[in-house]
């Protein structure tokens, strides 16, 4: 079977569930480049410019080349498949149960996160109008927001990524303007790495580091809602993280430009910008950091819900999460569901414990899809060649290394989700069969009408 029929089978799939095809090649990148920039930026410059000093820079671009090895694979499956989903999708082929284990582990990283942001942004907020610091503040800002986000995803996709471009040219200009400000202020403070960090050294922080670059499946998810994604999303996701990683780097470069060796500010690009431009930056980084939180929490609610939607659509969770709202024609029920457990998390603080393994499970999940890739291409009737299976197994070793650097509590953490959703995915299966049978039931004659053997 040739590459062109999967593409066209998964495209009339998608086209007969109902989605609309809204998002284009920026809308996709934006939601890479939400997915991957949220509240990091705001935090790493300082931590990477004590334990590295004037190599830090240098590791976003060493990293950037770490995470192709992943990505480079995963854009050769966004060419495979039409349909929504991503890794769901993408481990069918290993069959229904691992395909949910991918799907789930993956909705609870993203869940996680986007609980944890909703309260970065309420902390930022809370700087600006103290008021918002108090629990009823805190607590009605979070909710408003959620509601606000949903809203945004129930009424249209289109109106979402409108909004997401929105935000992206927002958040990204401040951060931008103050980093080449800051290199022309301060540029000639600048000197050569007096030598390299110890390979231990980059160990011990390489999950940091690499948390920078995660999350660029975020444009992956909503294929079937993506304007020819076989082309447009693989052109995305390489495109986002060079763009990434080169805005990481000039801040980084900035920053250390800028600031005295061995500051350990709690907001450091708050303080970078008061360095540079006065109190005035304080409250500039503040806004720009809650617009960054703001885009990425709204790509996630873009892209996430996506994934109940793709498990409903293969029978491994209940029908309710793949209902399409006739009017709009997106995923309501499974957008409604997500909110609510991202205010419920964010207002309880439960989600903290699963933040421990939020990068770990992703790592699995980004491992799990790079090695279906050899079945998506044979069943598309490609080869994969010596080249792209040393690519794929560079991209393996990524994420066996990265997931090396984890704690025992995080793999015994990680173990415990599995075994949840194995039971949950149980239950899914035990009702499909059920409804199955009573559904052959009911078309069964009575044996009083039966023909005579």
């Amino acid at each position: 079977m040739a590459g062109g029929d999967i593409a066209a089978d998964e495209g009339t799939a998608a086209a007969e569930a109902g989605l609309r095809r809204d998002i284009g090649f920026t809308g996709s990148a934006f939601l890479a480049f939400n997915g991957i920039v949220g509240a990091g930026i705001f935090a790493l410059p300082a931590t990477l410019h004590l334990q590295f000093g004037a190599f830090s820079p240098w590791l976003f671009p060493l990293f950037a080349l770490l995470i192709l090895l992943v990505v480079i694979p995963f854009a050769k499956l966004a060419a495979l498949f039409a349909g929504s989903g991503g890794p769901v999708a993408y481990c069918a082929c290993f069959g229904p149960a691992v395909s949910f284990q991918a799907g789930w582990l993956y909705y609870l990283a993203r869940l996680t996160a986007l609980a944890a942001n909703a309260n970065v942004f309420a902390t930022y907020a809370a700087v600006l109008w103290p008021p918002l610091a108090g629990t009823v503040g805190r607590a009605g800002l979070i909710l408003a927001l959620v509601a606000l986000v949903a809203w945004l995803n129930v009424i249209g996709v289109r109106r979402a990524i409108q909004t997401l471009n929105a935000v992206t040219v927002l958040k990204a200009l401040p951060v931008i303007g103050l980093a080449l400000l800051g290199l022309a202020v301060a540029g000639a403070n600048l000197t050569a790495p007096a030598a390299l960090p110890s390979i231990s050294g980059v160990e011990a922080a390489a999950l940091v580091i690499l948390y920078a670059f995660v999350g660029f499946e975020n444009s992956l998810v909503p294929a079937g809602e993506t304007r020819s994604p076989q082309r447009t999303i693989p052109r995305a996701l390489v495109i986002t993280i060079v763009a990434t990683a080169a805005l990481y780097f000039v801040v980084q470069l900035a920053y250390v430009a800028v600031m005295p060796a061995g500051a350990a500010p709690e907001a450091p690009l708050a303080a970078f910008a008061e360095v540079l431009i006065g109190p005035i930056g304080l409250v500039l980084l503040s806004v720009t950091a809650m617009l960054s939180v703001a885009g990425n929490f709204l790509g996630s609610m873009t892209s996430t819900p996506r994934v109940t939607f793709a498990l409903a659509e293969a029978g491994s969770l209940p029908r309710w999460f793949g209902r399409i709202d006739l009017r709009s024609r997106t995923p309501a029920n499974s957008v409604l569901f997500m909110a609510g457990l991202t205010a419920l998390l964010a207002l309880t603080g439960s989600f903290v414990w699963l933040a421990i393994v939020s990068t770990l499970s992703r790592l699995f999940v980004y491992a799990l899809s790079i090695a279906a890739l050899p079945a998506a291409r044979r069943k598309a009737g490609l080869r994969t060649g010596i080249g792209l299976s040393l690519l794929m197994a560079g991209g393996l070793l990524v994420c066996a290394w990265a997931a090396a650097q984890s704690t025992g509590a995080a793999w015994a953490l990680l173990g415990g989700l599995l075994l949840v959703g194995l039971v949950l995915y149980a239950l899914a299966r035990r009702q499909a069969s059920s409804s199955s049978a009573a559904t052959v039931s009911s078309i069964q004659p009575p044996p009083s009408s039966r023909s005579p053997s």
